[in-house]
C-alpha cells in the first residue's frame, strides 16, 4: 500500500541518509564506539570467482566482489565505516543456543561484544583462519574457529566448533548470518539497481540455498550453498541487528542449521518449514559446519549451476501450489537415488514416480489430498535430506467460488444510516474476530479506497470476469451506482471523475459523540480529516474504479442478463474518464507505474474494438506521454516509495505495447532480480515486498510478506514475456508460480488475507483483508492454461492435465475461468470473452489444433473467441472476436 508522503507518512522512512542521522537512527549508530577493527589493516584475496576482503582485526568480510566486475560487492561495505559497532552483523559471524544437561539455553554471538580475534595458522588451501574465543562470552562452552578456505575454484566459509566441556552439550540454534547489500536508504533508483542486492532463501534442507542477485537482474548470481553439515532448515530475521528495518531496508537474516531452541520458545505453536532439530555434541567432540559461495552467470542459470554443484535440484509442475484436481509433477535430478519420501501431515499429498529417470531428471506425479501447507521429505542414499513445501488448495474453480460468497456475504456491508454512505459495498474484513472493520485508525482501511480499503470490493468484481454469478453481481451493481459513483468518485465543479483517498474519516467534531471508538488511538497521521480524505491527488486509487467500471462493461457486453442497472458503453465510457482522470488530477503520481495500471491497456483496446475512436486515440495519447517518461529513465520504477515493486507490471505493459523493447527488457530483468523460482510454494513467484503489513496488514511490522498483490501483479508481464518468446521455461515457472500464488492464501472458507507471514514467529496468514484485492485483479486478467515441451522434461501442462496419445497432446482445463490457452510450439495464444474451454487437443506432428468449448449457459449463449489473425474461422466477426453459437453439449473448433 502506498500513502501520500506529504501527510507526514512516517517521514523517518522517506528522508534521506543524511537525513536518518539527523533524525537519530544511523546517528546513534555512527555514534557508538568502532569495535569491528577497520582502522587497522584489511586482507584482501584474489581467487577464480571472487575478490575476498577482511577486516584483519575481525576476519569478518569486508568485501565480496566478482573477479569480473571489482566495481560491484554484494556485501554492504559502503556502510562499513558506520556498521563497524557491536551488535552489528557480518559476514562472517556466527549464533548459537547452547545448553548442558538440565541447564536452560543460552545465546552467544560472535556480534555482540565485539574483541579481536586470534589469527591460526593457514595452509595451501587456507586463505585466512581465527579462534574466536575473544569475540565471544567467556563461558561460551565450545571453541570455535572459523576458516575461509578454498575447494577447488570455490570460497568456502568454515567453522569447527569443539565441545570443551566434560559433558554433553545440545546446541539447539546453530545461525550464519547472511549480510548482503540489500540497504537501499539514501540511493536514487541508479544507485539501488547498479549496487544493491535482493537475496531468496530456499529453505529446503541439504539441497537447500540462497540467491543473491543485483536489483537489476544483470550480471552473476551469487549462490550459498551448504558444504557440510548445514542444512537449510530454517530461515531467522535478526531483529537484534540495530541497523534500521523500513521500507528501504527489510532486514538481515541468517541462515539457521538448526533451530530447536528457537522453536521451543518465541516460535512455540508455529508450523516452522521444516522440523527443528537439535545436535548433541559430545564432550571434546568436534564438528565442522561450513557454506560455499558459487557464482551462477545469470538468474537463469542458477538450475544449471546447481546441479554442476551436485546439489539436488527439484522442478515441480505448475509449481508448488496445487489445486487438487490438477495432476502435479515433480522432477528431481540428484546424484543419489531417492530412498524414502516421507509426507507432513500424512495423506496430504501422494507421490508416485512416472516412467524412467531422463535427461537425469527423474519424474514424479503429485496430487493433492488435504487442503493445507504439506512437506514433502526426500531421504537420498547418500544421506542428504531435502524438503520441498507445498500449499494443497481446492480446485481453482471452487476456491474463486468460496472467494466470491465470503464477499458478498460476510463482507457485504449495508448498515443503515451509516454517516460515511459506506452502504451497500464490500468493506475490509477482520478474520481473527470474524467482524467487518467499520473503523480503524488507518482511514482508508474502514474507507473503501486506497488498496487497503478498496481491497474488498475489488476482489469482488474481479472475480465476476472469471466467474459470474448473477445474485452476486446485482449487489455489486447497487455498490457501483449508489456507493462508488458519488461516494468514492465524484464531480465537484471543475474537478470531474475524482477517486477520494477514504470515505471514512475522523473529525469528531463534525460527527455526533460516540460515531468513533474510544478503543482506537486516532492520534496518528494515518486517521485522515475529511479534507485529507477527499484528496484526489493520489493516482494509484483510480485503477481500481477503472477496473470496476471495465469489468461491468465486459460482463454487460458479452453475455446476457448478468448487468442490468446500466448499459454497456456506460461503463465503459466511465472507465475511460477515470483513466483520463487520474492524469489529470493525480499527474503527479500518475507519473509512475500504477499497480493493476495494466486496466488501462484492456481499457484501450477495447475503446478500439467498439469503435470509440475520439477516447481511445486520446486515451493513447496520454499513455505515450507517460511511457516516453518512463523510456527517458534508466529504471522506471519508482513510486511515492523510495523503491518499489508494484509499477513494473504497467511499465512493461505498456512499452511493450509501444515498441519500446528495451525498457521492457529492463523492467523484465529487475522483476526477475526480486521474483524467484524455487521448490517452496511461499517463495516461488513471490514478488519482493517487507512493508505492506504497516498498511494493509494487521499484524504490523516490516517483514518479507508471502505472496501479497505484488506476486500475481508482477505475473502478469512476466508471462506476457513469455508468450512472446514460447519457449522459456523459466519465465514461465515465475510468472505461474505468482499467478497461482496469489490465491494460495485463500482460506478454506473463502476469506482472502492481505498476506502471509514469512517470520518463523508467525507464518501464517495476516487476518485482515487489506489489499488483496489488487494482487486478485492480477490473477483474474492472467489466470490462463499453457501448454508447452521442454527438452528436458517433455510436454508439460501449467492450468490443465495434459495426456500425451502418440502426436495428440490433449489437455483439460483447470482454471477457474476456463477463457485462455497458449499453446507454446506453435506461440497460439487463443482467448474467450465468454464461453469457456473444456480441451484442448494439439497435434505435434500435423501443428493442427482442435479447441473443445463447453455448453451454453443462459448468460453465455455464444463464445467471443480471439486467435491470432492469421486464422480463418466459419464465424462472423464482432469486435474482433468470432461469434460461435453454443449447443447445449461441448462443440469442437478445428484449424
Amino acid at each position: 500500500m502506498k500513502i501520500f508522503k506529504q501527510y507526514g507518512i512516517l517521514i523517518i522512512l522517506l528522508s534521506s541518509f543524511a537525513s536518518l542521522q539527523a533524525q537519530g537512527y544511523w546517528g546513534r549508530i555512527e555514534k557508538q564506539e568502532p569495535t569491528l577493527g577497520i582502522a587497522q589493516v584489511y586482507q584482501k584475496f584474489n581467487t577464480t570467482h571472487f575478490q575476498l576482503k577482511l577486516v584483519k582485526e575481525s576476519q569478518t568480510v569486508a568485501g565480496l566482489r566478482p573477479s569480473k566486475n571489482t566495481n560491484f560487492d554484494f556485501t554492504p561495505s559502503d556502510r562499513l565505516e558506520i556498521r563497524d559497532k557491536d551488535g552489528l552483523y557480518h559476514l562472517g559471524d556466527i549464533n548459537l543456543r547452547i545448553r548442558e544437561t538440565n541447564a536452560h539455553w543460552k545465546s552467544y554471538s560472535t556480534a555482540s561484544k565485539r574483541g579481536k580475534v586470534t589469527p591460526i595458522g593457514t595452509s595451501k588451501n587456507t586463505l585466512a583462519a581465527a579462534d574466536l574465543a575473544n569475540t565471544l562470552p567467556r563461558d561460551i562452552p565450545v571453541q570455535i574457529k572459523r576458516y575461509y578456505e578454498m575447494d577447488g575454484a570455490h570460497l568456502v566459509m568454515r567453522f569447527e566448533i569443539t565441545n570443551k566441556t566434560s559433558q554433553p552439550i545440545e546446541i539447539g540454534a546453530l545461525g550464519i548470518p547472511m549480510i548482503f547489500n540489500n540497504i537501499l536508504e539514501g540511493k536514487s533508483l541508479v544507485e539501488t539497481h547498479a549496487q544493491n542486492v535482493f537475496f531468496d532463501p530456499y529453505i529446503g534442507m541439504d539441497a537447500g540455498y540462497l540467491e543473491v542477485k543485483r536489483l537489476n537482474g544483470e550480471g552473476p548470481a551469487l549462490l550459498v550453498l551448504p558444504k557440510e553439515n548445514m542444512a537449510f532448515e530454517a530461515y531467522r530475521p535478526l531483529l537484534d541487528d540495530p541497523t534500521p528495518r523500513s521500507i528501504v531496508f527489510e532486514g538481515f537474516h541468517e541462515w539457521m542449521s538448526y533451530s530447536k531452541a528457537y522453536a521451543d520458545n518465541e516460535w512455540k505453536g508455529a508450523q516452522q518449514w521444516n522440523q527443528p532439530r537439535s545436535l548433541t555434541l559430545a564432550a571434546g567432540a568436534s564438528k565442522n559446519f561450513s557454506l560455499k559461495f558459487v557464482l551462477s552467470e545469470g538468474i537463469k542459470k542458477i538450475q544449471e549451476t546447481l546441479i554442476e554443484e551436485k546439489q539436488p535440484v527439484a522442478i515441480g509442475v505448475p509449481g508448488y501450489v496445487i489445486p487438487m484436481d490438477v495432476n502435479a509433477h515433480l522432477f528431481l535430478n540428484a546424484q543419489s537415488e531417492v530412498a524414502a519420501f516421507e509426507i507432513s501431515p500424512k495423506g496430504a499429498l501422494t507421490i508416485e514416480a512416472e516412467g524412467s529417470k531422463t535427461n537425469g531428471f527423474q519424474k514424479y506425479r503429485i496430487h493433492g489430498k488435504k487442503w493445507g501447507r504439506a512437506r514433502l521429505t526426500i531421504q537420498y542414499k547418500d544421506g542428504k535430506t531435502q524438503t520441498v513445501n507445498y500449499k494443497i488448495i481446492k480446485a481453482e474453480t471452487e476456491v474463486i467460488k468460496d472467494f466470491g460468497h465470503f464477499l458478498t456475504t460476510k463482507q457485504w456491508f449495508d448498515t443503515p444510516n451509516d454517516p460515511f454512505k459506506r452502504n451497500p459495498s464490500v468493506i475490509s474484513y477482520d478474520y481473527e474476530t470474524k467482524q467487518q472493520v467499520t473503523q480503524d485508525s488507518r482511514a482508508w482501511i474502514s474507507g473503501l479506497s486506497d488498496e487497503g480499503g478498496a481491497g474488498g470490493w475489488l476482489a469482488a468484481i474481479m472475480k465476476q470476469l472469471i466467474q459470474p454469478d448473477k445474485s452476486e453481481i446485482k449487489k455489486l451493481e447497487q455498490f457501483v451506482d449508489q456507493t462508488l459513483w458519488g461516494q468514492i468518485q465524484y464531480s465537484e465543479g471543475d474537478f470531474k471523475y475524482g477517486v477520494k483517498k477514504s470515505i471514512f474519516y475522523y473529525e469528531p467534531d463534525s460527527l455526533p459523540k460516540g460515531t468513533y471508538s474510544d478503543k482506537i488511538n486516532y492520534k496518528t497521521w494515518a486517521a485522515w480529516n475529511h479534507k485529507h480524505a477527499n484528496d484526489r491527488g493520489r493516482s494509484y486509487n483510480y485503477p481500481h474504479v477503472a477496473a470496476a467500471y471495465w469489468t461491468l462493461y465486459r460482463l454487460s457486453r458479452y453475455h446476457q442478463g448478468l448487468v442490468e442497472n446500466k448499459t454497456w458503453d456506460w461503463y465503459l465510457k466511465n472507465a475511460y474518464q477515470t483513466a483520463v482522470a487520474m492524469v489529470d488530477q493525480a499527474p503527479y503520481y500518475a507519473q509512475f507505474g500504477q499497480m493493476e495500471g495494466s486496466v488501462f491497456l484492456k481499457i484501450l483496446e477495447d475503446l478500439k474494438n467498439e469503435g470509440l475512436t475520439v477516447m481511445a486515440i486520446d486515451l493513447e495519447a496520454r499513455m505515450r506521454k507517460r511511457a516516453d517518461h518512463w523510456r527517458a529513465l534508466d529504471y522506471p520504477f519508482g513510486s511515492e516509495m523510495p523503491w518499489d515493486s508494484t509499477g513494473q507490471e504497467e511499465v512493461y505493459m505498456w512499452s511493450d505495447y509501444f515498441g519500446y523493447d528495451y525498457k521492457a527488457q529492463v523492467t523484465l530483468h529487475a522483476i526477475l532480480a526480486y521474483m524467484p523460482t524455487m521448490p517452496h510454494w511461499a517463495y516461488n513467484g513471490n514478488a519482493r515486498r517487507y512493508w505492506d503489513f504497516l498498511y494493509g496488514g494487521k499484524l504490523s511490522r516490516v517483514e518479507r510478506q508471502i505472496h501479497h498483490y505484488g506476486s500475481s501483479l508482477n505475473a502478469i508481464p512476466v508471462l506476457q514475456a513469455y508468450r512472446k518468446k514460447g519457449d522459456d521455461l523459466y519465465l514461465l515457472r515465475v510468472g505461474y508460480g505468482g499467478l497461482l500464488g496469489g490465491i494460495s492464501n485463500i482460506t478454506q472458507d473463502g476469506f482472502g488475507p492481505a498476506a502471509f507471514h514469512s517470520f518463523p514467529s508467525t507464518l501464517e496468514i495476516d487476518y485482515l483483508s487489506g489489499d488483496y484485492g489488487s494482487g486478485f485483479y492480477g490473477y483474474a486478467v492472467n489466470t490462463a492454461s499453457f501448454i508447452t515441451h521442454d527438452k528436458q522434461l517433455g510436454w508439460l501442462a501449467f492450468g490443465g492435465n495434459l495426456v500425451k496419445k502418440g502426436d495428440l497432446i490433449e489437455t483439460s482445463i483447470t482454471t477457474a475461468a476456463k477463457n485462455k490457452v497458449y499453446i507454446a510450439p506453435i506461440q497460439l495464444w487463443c482467448t474467450l470473452d465468454a464461453g469457456s474451454f473444456e480441451k484442448v487437443r494439439y497435434n505435434s506432428k500435423t501443428k493442427s489444433t482442435e479447441l473443445i468449448l463447453g455448453a451454453k449457459s443462459s448468460t453465455a449463449p455464444f463464445a467471443y473467441l480471439r486467435v491470432p489473425e492469421n486464422i480463418e474461422l466459419p464465424y462472423p466477426k464482432v469486435r474482433g472476436a468470432y461469434k460461435i453459437p453454443l449447443e447445449t453439449r461441448s462443440i469442437s473448433i478445428k484449424f
